[in-house]
């Protein structure tokens, strides 16, 4: 017999989309993220709304934009608290019935909200208790999401599907904002009721995915385990670097806290105009997430993910001074393609050089950063804007974004240097 391999042996594996396509659970996956990203939106932008419009009854506009940043440290106290023990159990538990259970923890947060409304209550502090609870979920939900993606896909497909996975979000960012503001035009009430019913699908298509999602059972104690996730993030530079990188950029630059701000008293665009704003940021990480899902990035991959953090900070910038609708629109719409850029690189790094044995509590830490960068960006934002005003709030951010870009690069150079996504 000869020992010479086949043609069909040394043919490269299919790594087409059209491959993709034909792995049924990760399908099911791609659209229950897409779902569940569109009741997030939803719900943020009535959130939002709501929150600013009590405060502004009895406070004024720094003020009132200080206490919806309070949404967003309300989530992320506990999913601080909470993560590094849910990462610990995505590694041990089977992830699809975390994923399942907590969205279905997710509804119920919208319930109430739905339930507060209806009952007419101007009080901020039963939202904020609803806030740390959805905080909970998140917790527990994002480091099993995360891991259970790459369980669905072969490694081949890996970079792909992590740019259709983003770009699910991103879809879900686009379309949720957007009908949120549309929404919010009836009322606060049909636009929580259509996150309570977005979850619950979402909980469903989850269930119905058919391949294992529970990894091999780790060897040591909960605490064992949880140590020696942070030890491989903390030594593994490319993975420390790049979702510091994301922590820090995001805290400066995190202007999306500020558009109800905005559209009420900077631009003066009301809730439809606030429901484009939100929605811009997702256009623009749609187009360039489309692009990535098809023309995976091959070379320069950690120069590009600078270069996507730095147009970010600069994008964050005009958009404060912007006077305009159009102008901020398109500011709010590259600073999101920015985003999705470096975003793609970053998650795509992570899950190549982690094991799936450790994928979870490499999540869960990086969850940890990327809640801290959203959820500590809203209240620097909130607090910025206190003292510096929007317009200031939004520029110093941008700025500050940029200068990171500039010291990560010195400081993590095996990150810069970084080049295939293989």
């Amino acid at each position: 017999m000869s020992d010479q391999a086949s043609p069909a042996e040394d043919a490269a594996p299919d790594t087409s989309n059209r491959a993709l396509l034909r792995e049924r659970d990760f399908l099911l996956f791609w659209v229950a993220r897409f779902v569940s990203t569109l009741g997030v939106q939803i719900q943020s932008v009535a959130l939002g709304w709501q929150v600013y419009d009590i405060a502004r009854r009895t406070h004024t506009v720094g003020e009132s934009a200080f206490m919806v940043s309070m949404i967003g440290l309300a989530q992320f106290l506990p999913l601080f608290l909470l993560t590094l023990a849910a990462g610990e159990t995505a590694d041990r538990r089977t992830r699809k019935l975390i994923v399942a259970v907590t969205l279905g923890l997710d509804a119920i947060s919208a319930g109430v909200l739905l339930a507060l409304t209806l009952s007419g209550s101007h009080q901020l502090w039963p939202i904020f208790t609803v806030s740390v609870a959805f905080g909970a979920s998140r917790a527990f939900l994002s480091p099993a999401s995360s891991a259970m993606g790459p369980m669905l896909v072969p490694r081949p497909l890996l970079p792909r599907a992590i740019a259709w996975n983003s770009l699910s979000w991103q879809a879900g960012s686009i379309a949720g904002p957007a009908l949120g503001g549309l929404l919010l035009i009836h009322s606060s009430a049909t636009a929580f009721g259509a996150s309570f019913a977005l979850y619950l699908l979402a909980a469903l298509l989850a269930l119905m995915i058919r391949k294992p999602t529970k990894p091999e059972a780790q060897p040591g104690s909960r605490m064992a385990l949880i140590k020696e996730g942070l030890a491989y993030v903390w030594n593994n530079k490319i993975v420390f670097g790049s979702i510091s990188l994301d922590l820090f950029a995001v805290i400066l630059g995190g202007a999306t806290a500020l558009l109800p701000v905005f559209a009420k008293d900077v631009l003066h665009i009301g809730p439809g105009g606030f429901g484009l704003l939100r929605a811009a940021p997702a256009i623009g990480a749609c187009v360039v997430g489309v692009y990535l899902a098809s023309q995976p990035i091959r070379r320069h991959a950690g120069r590009i993910m600078f270069a996507g953090v730095a147009v970010f900070g600069l994008a964050t910038a005009i958009f404060g001074l912007s006077k305009f609708e159009w102008l901020s629109v398109g500011a709010l719409a590259v600073l999101g393609g920015a985003d999705m850029l470096s975003v793609y690189v970053r998650q795509t790094l992570v899950q190549i050089v982690t094991p799936d044995a450790m994928r979870g509590r490499v999540a869960a830490v990086s969850g940890v950063f990327i809640g801290a960068s959203n959820e500590l960006g809203e209240v620097e934002s909130g607090a910025a804007a206190w003292l510096l005003g929007p317009i200031g709030a939004a520029v110093f951010g941008g700025v500050g974004a940029m200068a990171v870009t500039a010291l990560w690069a010195f400081l993590f150079p095996e990150l810069r240097k970084a080049d295939r996504l293989e």
